[in-house]
């Protein structure tokens, strides 16, 4: 199991960071981090704080790595996401590396403020203080969508905190006005609260209007961020505040800062996910020191749809930047 830690993010909010790193002299990673709820198939009964996440383990405040010679990797999950959706993809990365994964604000087991702040400014100093905090620095950082463009714009801002950067199935393009009132719309849509995780399967994985083909794995990716209420099952996170959080990079094209960062940096898309090929490779000519993998059959969940897939695109890179 991962080991949770507590960073102090912008602004005073509270993280919940989760160490996936191996502890020294042990066989195997940690078969998963906690996660709301557990993974597929459906959990048993779990004890549950009033957000309806699921206990976790004592909070455990940041310490040295339990192997002090692993260079740092802060794992930033997207929009919606949570720490635990690295866990498959992330194993062959403990014992080698240090894993951290961090809940972002607004999601997972971190503290989702009602007054915000959801800007671009607060998730960054949120990831500088996880870096820092934690002592993962110079890190590799890695994200997934929206964790991604943090990660980038994190790495242009403080290039003395990171050694390495993979951006997962994010676009440095701005996708506008129209793409945010579809978002408004989809939220809309969704029939919360769901009567089981079952339900929400298959809403997520079949009758979701945004689905062209069913795809359980989209399904189960939605399944682990529902909570149980008394009238059902809703998201751990409140989607006025992921509108809110996709209203600050919507509108606005992020080639500037990808521009800026100087470290190596490995550009990562789904065969059939949101960033097209073209654009890939157009960023991957603008960043001082790109590289691009390819990943077949996979959507924009691509470290999640094909965790094995996933970790043999980026270990290579991750193996190269962080032999000491």
């Amino acid at each position: 199991m991962a080991r949770r830690l507590d960073v102090t993010g912008a602004g005073g909010v509270r993280l919940a960071a989760w160490d996936y790193t191996k502890p020294t002299g042990e066989g195997e990673g940690p078969k998963a981090a906690p996660r709301p709820p557990a993974p597929r198939p459906a959990p048993a009964p779990v004890a549950r704080h009033p957000e309806g996440l699921p206990v976790p383990a004592r909070p455990t405040p940041a310490t040295t790595p339990s192997t002090p010679s692993a260079q740092g990797v802060l794992l930033l999950h997207g929009l919606m996401g949570h720490a635990a959706h690295w866990a498959p993809a992330v194993r062959r990365l403990t014992g080698r590396h240090r894993v951290v994964a961090l809940d972002q604000r607004g999601h997972g087991h971190s503290q989702k403020p009602a007054a915000g702040p959801f800007t671009r400014e607060a998730y960054v100093a949120d990831a500088a203080a996880a870096v820092e905090q934690l002592g993962l620095g110079p890190v590799t950082l890695v994200g997934h969508s929206m964790g991604a463009l943090t990660a980038w714009q994190l790495a242009a801002e403080r290039p003395d905190l990171v050694r390495a950067l993979v951006i997962c199935d994010m676009r440095a393009s701005a996708l506008g006005a129209a793409s945010q009132r579809a978002w408004q719309d989809w939220f809309r849509g969704w029939p919360a609260p769901f009567p089981s995780l079952d339900a929400v399967r298959r809403w997520f994985g079949e009758d979701d209007p945004w689905v062209e083909r069913p795809n359980p794995a989209r399904g189960a990716f939605f399944a682990e961020v529902m909570a149980e209420h008394p009238d059902g099952w809703r998201p751990v996170f409140d989607p006025a505040q992921m509108l809110t959080s996709r209203e600050t990079w919507v509108h606005d094209a992020h080639w500037e800062s990808l521009a800026q960062v100087r470290c190596p940096t490995l550009v990562v898309r789904g065969l059939d996910g949101e960033l097209g090929r073209a654009e890939a490779q157009e960023m991957v000519r603008v960043l001082p020191h790109g590289a691009y993998a390819e990943i077949p059959d996979a959507g924009h969940l691509l470290h999640y749809e094909h965790p094995q897939a996933w970790s043999e695109a980026v270990e290579p890179f991750l193996n190269g930047v962080l032999t000491p």
